[in-house]
């Protein structure tokens, strides 16, 4: 009961206030991460797994001795939980980044859009149409509310304050040193499989509660799960293919396509494969893409706490 009603309650918070504007603790482990990169980096998949286990395991070990030192309080043991949720949670956050481009894409403001989605992705925006900005939009608030509200919620249910904390600290690394790069494709090796590996039943779980949520914005379960089913494995990502076709199923709509990533004269192109066999997306699919990212959420913070219950029987 207590595991429940803190997840239930950290979820209320977030959706409530967002992240904290200042003193986020996931903003502190970034600067100690990056602070511990510069002096351990090397060119080695043994050093980076050195790094990823010394920083998310002692994230998990802090958060189990704060769970330890709080048992026996109801009180505390709810209060620690609902912290520990609002800190790793992003929902609102993201919500409120997606609701800042599609304001200025309604007022006409293409060039201010463009920039605005910088918060949101990592591809090169300065030449998007305003239709392709609402499609980077849309897989970044499909991808994210996975990664930033279904996943840690998985983990807060089957492990507790230790599953939220340690589940943060690895995505964190993985946003950091996982990609692809020649400084990190083999220091960030181990960051980005072990957060592969922790997104993988979050993924799913929000794939589902995609489809289940579809007729809420005028689209059909079967779509969602047909899409899912037939593209996520085109997809370079084994978390994200299946969310991103789960919401093109859900909205009626196709993503992916080509995608430009890097500055101006070291462009990197991918040609993604298409999500979905709708319309392309227009700018009015944000904001029902934000609908359904809500309600993806909501059925999350149910099954988690409905979870924590299960499991504590």
């Amino acid at each position: 009961m207590r595991r429940a009603a803190g997840l239930l309650l950290g979820f209320a918070v977030d959706r409530a206030l967002g992240d904290p504007r200042r003193g986020h603790p996931v903003a502190g482990f970034g600067r100690v991460a990056g602070r511990l990169e510069t002096l351990g980096w090397a060119d080695s998949r043994g050093r980076g797994a050195a790094y990823t286990l010394v920083l998310v395991g002692s994230v998990t070990g802090l958060g189990a001795l704060a769970e330890r030192h709080t048992r026996g309080g109801a009180l505390r043991e709810v209060a620690l939980v609902a912290l520990a949720t609002w800190a790793v949670l992003g929902g609102r956050s993201l919500d409120r980044e997606a609701a800042a481009v599609q304001g200025l894409l309604d007022a006409g403001d293409l060039p201010g859009a463009r920039r605005r989605l910088t918060h949101l992705v990592g591809r090169r925006t300065e030449d998007l149409t305003a239709d392709e900005v609402a499609r980077a939009v849309v897989e970044s608030v499909a991808e994210n509310t996975s990664d930033a509200v279904v996943a840690p919620l998985v983990w807060g249910a089957l492990a507790g304050v230790p599953g939220l904390v340690g589940y943060r600290a690895a995505n964190t690394l993985d946003a950091m040193v996982g990609h692809r790069s020649p400084r990190h494709e083999r220091f960030g090796w181990a960051s980005a499989r072990l957060d592969d590996g922790l997104n993988l039943p979050g993924a799913r779980l929000a794939a589902l509660l995609a489809a289940a949520a579809a007729p809420l914005v005028a689209g059909a379960p079967a779509d969602a799960l047909r899409a899912w089913r037939r593209d996520a494995g085109a997809h370079p990502s084994p978390n994200a293919g299946p969310v991103e076709a789960a919401f093109a199923g859900a909205l009626g709509v196709r993503l992916g396509g080509r995608t430009v990533y890097g500055a101006p004269g070291a462009e990197r192109v991918e040609d993604r494969p298409v999500l979905g066999d709708g319309r392309p997306v227009a700018v009015g699919d944000i904001a029902r893409a934000r609908r359904l990212a809500a309600y993806v959420g909501a059925g999350a913070v149910l099954v988690a706490a409905g979870a924590a219950l299960s499991a504590r029987r």
